[in-house]
């Protein structure tokens, strides 16, 4: 009875619906009892009085399964009083197994909720250590996030970010492990880890890359699978320098971002290709950086594939770029919430992929202009 008072509370009290749906036993029970006491015996409306309870087991907890059921009872026996050949006995144990098996069914559920329940607390508490809540604003820089796993009832995934403000500026971190859902939770934790300590240490973007590569080929030796060779994870690396003006961005075959700039977006492809996490040994070990011009109010959007790849009904792919053009320099907080209802929108509210986003303006008044590229 304690579970079932603590899952009965636990239901969103937001949800109008569901409080209105909780009602549906009673009122179908009224329903049938209004029905069985006004019309005529012939047709006997009384034989559907063990749908109510259970209907009842479906939302309810045991103990008011229980007693629908027996109220369910009652007034099968007040009806036998007004018509004594209405089978009563037959209506009666049927009602009498029904809130039996209801009430059984019930519990069943209330245990599977219980530990459904108990899973996404986990779900939350992991949550909170692979991706924790980023700051609003770290050294002049806004930063918004934006986080869809795309597996159900998953609060976490293969997509993951970071942002973190060091001696060598704020450095930020997005990607996509192969793979979504739990089962990539593993490889992205390991990234992040890496990341926020790299992220202080090493002087360069190409260093923090070089450990992450090694950290996630550590990671896939120790968890080996047939497709090992396919383990990998794109990432994105951005550096904004302590006196701003531009970003440096390290591209791991991750979908390239965009910028806004008085009005213009770019898509900023990397200059060379630079291999993804753990596929350095097959095709090089050569990491490129770019340096493009942040100039304050500018908006620079990073994003993982389950963006740009988001599909209609048609198959079509969401036009990030042409919906970025459209989006006046909002917030960061209000562009990512369009971006989440449009992306909504755009696939018929399902998703097939993990989705994470970080949206960044800065507000430091220097402006360094294009410093170039650097190799």
């Amino acid at each position: 009875m304690i579970m079932s008072a603590r899952l009965w509370r636990r239901r969103p009290a937001y949800s109008g619906r569901w409080e209105a749906a909780r009602l549906s036993p009673l009122i179908l029970t009224a329903l049938i009892a209004g029905l069985a006491f006004s019309t005529p015996r012939e047709i006997a409306f009384s034989r559907l009085l063990p749908v109510a309870p259970a209907l009842a087991a479906a939302m309810w907890p045991v103990l008011p399964t229980i007693l629908l059921g027996a109220f369910c009872l009652l007034l099968m026996i007040v009806l036998s009083f007004l018509h004594t050949d209405l089978g009563t006995q037959y209506t009666a144990a049927a009602i009498v197994a029904v809130t039996l098996a209801a009430a059984y069914g019930s519990h069943v559920r209330l245990q599977r909720e219980e530990t459904l329940f108990q899973i996404r607390l986990v779900a939350d508490a992991a949550q909170k250590v692979l991706l924790r809540p980023l700051p609003r604003r770290i050294e002049g820089v806004e930063i918004e996030s934006l986080y869809l796993a795309a597996q159900e009832q998953a609060r976490i995934g293969g997509d993951f970010y970071e942002a973190i403000g060091t001696p060598h500026g704020v450095r930020l971190l997005i990607g996509d492990v192969r793979g979504k859902g739990l089962s990539a939770v593993g490889a992205a934790s390991a990234v992040i880890s890496c990341f926020r300590e790299a992220a202080y240490d090493e002087p360069d973007l190409q260093g923090i890359v070089h450990r992450l590569e090694t950290a996630v080929r550590r990671h896939s030796a120790a968890f080996p699978a047939q497709d090992q060779p396919e383990h990998f994870a794109t990432a994105l690396l951005t550096e904004i320098p302590h006196d701003g003006g531009y970003v440096r961005l390290l591209n791991c075959g991750h979908p390239p971002p965009l910028i806004a700039h008085h009005g213009e977006v770019r898509v900023l492809v990397p200059t060379i290709a630079s291999p993804p996490l753990n596929l350095a040994a097959l095709i090089g070990d050569r990491y490129w950086v770019d340096v493009v011009a942040f100039a304050p109010g500018d908006q620079l959007l990073l994003y993982t594939d389950g963006v740009s790849e988001a599909r209609d009904h048609a198959g079509e792919f969401f036009p990030l770029p042409d919906w970025m053009r459209r989006q006046a320099l909002e917030q960061p907080r209000e562009l990512l919430d369009r971006l989440h209802r449009a992306l909504l929108q755009h696939s018929g509210g399902r998703l097939d992929d993990d989705i994470a986003a970080l949206a960044l303006r800065t507000s430091n008044p220097q402006d360094r202009g294009t410093v170039g590229i650097e190799g």
